[in-house]
């Protein structure tokens, strides 16, 4: 089985780290546009199934000589190219999953749906922590019950140690964090579809030990497969984020001054508001740290003739002994297993869909589980 990954940064590297070390994997390759990033790469690893590339990941012709007779390619680059790897991997007959983008540059994906199924490939978008693991295990909870009524996802990764005023990092993405921080939010509530505001709806969110006092609040998500593979008689589905208690009134801040606008901040100059804000973000939260990923899915129905409620809950902390923080943990081993499911030739047919719509959800859990990541599952009564 060969692989191929797009960035050889934090997210990039963690991938390769987990493929190279799986038996059925024989070859591993990482494209990257910097010297630095590919040597740190390979004084990181040292294995003989890995191969590094120094290209720039828009010269598509050089991008599709290299990654020729991939099984599947992993995008874990700036999002903005995802629409464009993608073509090259369909061209070239290679599945294709990346970390997440805007939906914007997802609705460009989506437009590749003719060519993926023409060629029986798939291009399989938002295979990171949230959206991916936690969409995952939601309808994989769902398929669990004879009739679903409700599902909850609360999902986040958090500092260890929390700073003031913000009490928070970036893990990868500002842009996308904003993202997710200034599109309305769509959720599901007694059976009415509500549009409300991100960054509302402010809970308090327990967990075990260091994180008793937490907080979740509205952001947007990727729900649409979710709920529609869960059934017509879902009444409730929303999606929120957890941070530490604070948080979100920082954002509101903020975006309430208007740093989150896409409005130039002078005529000359092409800098939007928002280009700044994402900038001094990565500047301010950027950084080495250590962490934590909190997720809670909760899904309520009717099985057997009972009313149930299943709970999805996972606390993960950053990986002392090989230094690396649980964000990139969750989310290497949630996109590798799914390339490799991809690359595996087990999932039949093509197009263009969420990972929880492609991939079966049961041998996905199953091998995440394997890999080590720390999620248990609970039953009560209703």
């Amino acid at each position: 089985m060969k692989l191929s990954i797009i960035g050889a940064g934090h997210m990039g590297s963690a991938i390769a780290q987990h493929l190279i070390e799986h038996d059925h994997v024989s070859l591993v390759q990482i494209c990257d546009a910097h010297t630095r990033s590919l040597q740190k790469l390979h004084d990181t690893l040292d294995s003989p199934k890995l191969r590094s590339f120094q290209v720039d990941a828009r010269d598509d012709r050089t991008m599709a000589s290299i990654l020729s007779d991939s099984d599947c390619i992993v995008a874990a680059s700036a999002p903005a190219l995802n629409p464009a790897l993608a073509r090259i991997a369909l061209t070239i007959g290679s599945h294709f999953c990346d970390l997440g983008s805007s939906h914007a540059i997802l609705q460009k994906e989506y437009k590749l749906n003719s060519l993926a199924e023409e060629h029986g490939l798939w291009v399989v978008p938002n295979c990171g922590l949230d959206p991916g693991l936690a969409n995952m295990l939601a309808l994989l909870g769902a398929q669990q019950f004879d009739q679903v009524e409700s599902i909850r996802i609360r999902a986040g990764d958090v500092p260890l140690h929390p700073e003031p005023p913000f009490n928070f990092r970036i893990s990868w993405s500002s842009e996308k964090l904003l993202d997710d921080y200034t599109a309305p939010v769509v959720r599901l509530e007694n059976g009415v579809e509500i549009v409300e505001d991100p960054l509302s709806g402010i809970e308090r969110i327990q967990f075990p030990g260091a994180f008793a006092q937490m907080e979740a609040f509205l952001t947007a998500g990727t729900l649409e497969t979710v709920r529609t593979a869960s059934g017509p008689e879902l009444q409730s589905i929303d999606h929120k984020t957890i941070r530490w208690p604070g948080h979100a009134e920082q954002m509101q801040f903020l975006l309430a001054l208007g740093f989150g606008e896409e409005k130039n901040i002078d005529v000359r100059t092409h800098l939007t508001y928002r280009d700044v804000l994402a900038r001094r973000m990565r500047q301010r939260m950027g950084g080495d740290y250590q962490d934590a990923v909190l997720l809670r899915i909760t899904v309520c129905g009717r099985k057997d003739g009972r009313a149930q409620e299943l709970t999805y809950q996972m606390i993960d902390t950053f990986d002392t002994e090989r230094n690396m923080t649980s964000i990139r943990r969750c989310t290497s081993i949630t996109a590798a297993t799914i390339a490799m499911q991809l690359a595996s030739g087990s999932v039949r047919k093509g197009g263009v869909g969420a990972p929880e719509g492609v991939v079966p959800l049961q041998a996905f859990h199953d091998s995440v589980l394997k890999a080590g990541l720390p999620i248990t599952e609970s039953w009560r009564d209703l």
